[in-house]
Order: C-alpha cells, then structure tokens, then sequence
C-alpha cells in the first residue's frame, strides 16, 4: 500500500474564528490583495481585523466563475498595489481566482503558461506567494485543493491551474459565514460536496485517508443538507456542511473526482451554468449511468461495494444498497429543485461536443469505470 495526502498548510475550523484573523495572517505579509465575490461589502468585518493588524489592504471582486482574463486582471491590480500576499474571501470563485492570482504573482509569464488543455501546462517555477482561503460558502472545498478551475470564454472551456504548490498556507473555515446564503445557494453549494464526497469515495484512486474524511463528511452532510437549506441560521446544520465540503476538498485532491466533474467542466466553460448547480443535477444519472456499466462490465469491482456503503451512509439504513442510494440522491435533487441542464440553454445539439471536451477532463481518470460516448450522451440527454 502507498498513498499521499495533502492539504492546507494550516486549517483554522470553527464559529467566529474570522475574528482570528488579524493575528493568524501577521506572519504573511502588510499588504493582501483581498479577492471577494461580487458583493465586496461583505468582506468588510475581515478588512477591519486586518486593519487593526496593521495590514493593509487592497480589494479585488470576481464577479462570476474566474476567467483567465480576470485572473490576469487581478495579477496586475496587485502588483501595482505592492501586495505581498493573498486573501480570498468568498466562495470557489473568489478562492480560485485568488489562489492562480498568487500563484502567477510569484512566476513570470501568464495564465496560458500554467494552464492544462488549452495552456502549455507548464509546471509553476516558484511557490505562490502565501495564500489565505475563507470560505464563505460550503460546497466547493477549494480551501484545502491544490488547482484553481478557470473558464475560457474563447475555447468555451473550463481548464484547471494545478501544482502542489498551490495548496493554502493558511484554510480559515467560519461556519457562521454562511449563516445568511440563500436557500438555492445552499443547495447548489451543498450537493457540489456531497457530489465531491462520493466521487472520491467511488474513485479508483481512494486511499484509506481519503475514505476516512469521505466517510465523516458523507455523515455529516446527509443529516444536514436538507436542514440548511430550510433552516438557514441552524448553525449546527452550518457547521456540518462546512466540515462536509472541507472535507471534499481534502479528497478531491488526493483521490481525484468523476464523471460528474468531468462533464460539469465543458458545461461551465461553454454555457452560463452555476458548477454546483450542474454538478447537482447531474449526480444521479452519472451514479445510475455507473452502476449500470459496472454491473455490465466489472461486475467484481470493489466500487459496487463501495455504492453499497455509500447508500447506507446517506439513507442510516444498515442494510441499504446501492438503489436505495441512488434514489435518496435523486429525491434530494428533486425536492430541493435544481434547475435541469436545459433551463441554461443546452440542447441535444450541444451534447456531441460537450462528450468529446469531457474526454479530455483530468476528472475523468478517477470515474470508477470508463465510461463510453454512448453512455455520457445518454446521461447527458436524460438531464436536460
């Protein structure tokens, strides 16, 4: 047996520790370029603590998913600031932005450099300038992963900057943060770490780490998903879903993802389609599409145990199986209403291209049985 497992140098998990933060970034630097989401004036509580600190700051705001052309922008607002760190507070959009910010601050050349797919995929020359992920939302786990996932509006594609390098100095996770996200948020942020719990879980790179924080989050988000999206300021629920996508995080990056992934990543790069939204929606009919070829051409696969548990996790039956799994997944999905592939304008024209971007999708390599263009069409069409 031998297996890796990396993470946040430093993770900081609790209520309220966004009140820590003046102390815990001192040793970084006196100038952060602080990446937010849209809304910028939620960062204000932490611009206060840095200031009191005596760091300065400076605020950069990704509106959207991350592109390679805001990454840019962003690279050259903080060099011309002198910032000497990084900060994002925000969900994977701001924590990825900032995260191929840092990285890019420290090397020379741009984006496409570094870039896998459409770049050169050059590996980085030097560390990124230390980098600080704050999550404010619980879905994607970018706080403990090693890529950011950019979008290309010219090759309509998603593509991934990666390296060791890139993992947080510091991952500070405040479940309070997401006290006031909006119910549709909630469930979209929530089923993108529930859907990079069981990738990993099922992957054919999972190691005994891995299943060990795959199966506490899966625990945890089964018995809270639902509560946090009806109960906003339940702050156990809130804590649970945090823990559930950090942990998700923490697997994605050492045992890899899915199909899931694999296609939400041509899907976001070509159409203006939310990631945890579309990895929603398609859960259950790549689990479905999976059972179904393992059960045709792997029928002693391990992975078919590993639904098994998997369906016991999220129903607390001790006598699940897998079916009973995949139906949970799929009356979640349907009671908290995700919207389906087509309410973004993807058609079954659009499916034949969106196969073949899959294909070349690192996610890919982790899906517990290669699956053919035949069936990625089918579940494709079966999710508009």
């Amino acid at each position: 047996m031998r297996f890796e497992f990396t993470t946040a140098g430093r993770i900081v998990f609790g209520s309220g520790t966004l009140q820590e933060i003046g102390g815990l970034s001192r040793e970084f630097g006196k100038h952060a370029l602080v990446v937010t989401g849209r809304e910028t004036r939620r960062a204000e509580p932490l611009l206060e603590r840095l200031a009191q600190a005596g760091q300065r700051a400076t605020l950069f705001a990704v509106p959207g998913e991350p592109t390679v052309a805001l990454v840019e922008a962003g690279t050259a607002q903080a060099r011309e600031a002198g910032a000497d760190f990084v900060i994002s507070f925000g969900g994977g959009s701001a924590i990825d932005a900032g995260k191929a910010i840092a990285a890019l601050l420290a090397n020379p050349g741009g984006v496409l450099d570094y870039l896998e797919v459409i770049g050169r995929g050059q590996p980085l020359a030097n560390a990124p300038v230390p980098f600080v992920a704050i999550p404010t939302t619980a879905g994607t786990g970018a706080e403990a992963t090693r890529n950011a996932v950019l979008a290309s509006p010219e090759h309509r594609v998603k593509a991934s900057l990666r390296s060791p390098l890139m993992l947080p100095r510091l991952a500070l996770v405040d479940p309070e943060l997401a006290l006031n996200l909006p119910p549709a948020i909630t469930a979209a942020t929530g089923l993108d770490a529930l859907t990079q719990l069981i990738e990993p879980f099922v992957s054919i790179r999972a190691n005994p780490m891995t299943d060990a924080v795959c199966r506490e989050g899966l625990r945890r988000a089964a018995r809270s998903l639902r509560t946090a999206c009806s109960e906003g300021g339940n702050l156990a629920a809130r804590e649970d879903m945090a823990l559930a996508s950090l942990f998700s995080g923490m697997a994605l990056a050492n045992a890899g993802l899915g199909a899931v992934h694999g296609l939400a990543a041509p899907i976001g790069g070509g159409f203006d389609a939310p990631h945890g939204a579309v990895c929603a929606v398609l859960l259950p009919h790549v689990m479905a599409a999976n059972l179904a070829a393992l059960r045709e051409r792997a029928p002693l696969s391990t992975a078919l145990d590993r639904y098994d548990e998997l369906a016991r996790a999220l129903t607390g039956h001790p006598a699940a199986l897998a079916e009973e799994g995949l139906e949970w997944i799929r009356k979640l999905v349907a009671d908290l209403k995700i919207p389906k592939l087509s309410s973004y304008g993807i058609g079954l024209e659009d499916v034949p291209e969106l196969v073949a971007k899959a294909a070349q999708s690192s996610s890919m390599k982790g899906n517990p049985v290669a699956l053919t263009a035949e069936e990625l069409s089918q579940l494709l069409a079966t999710a508009l």
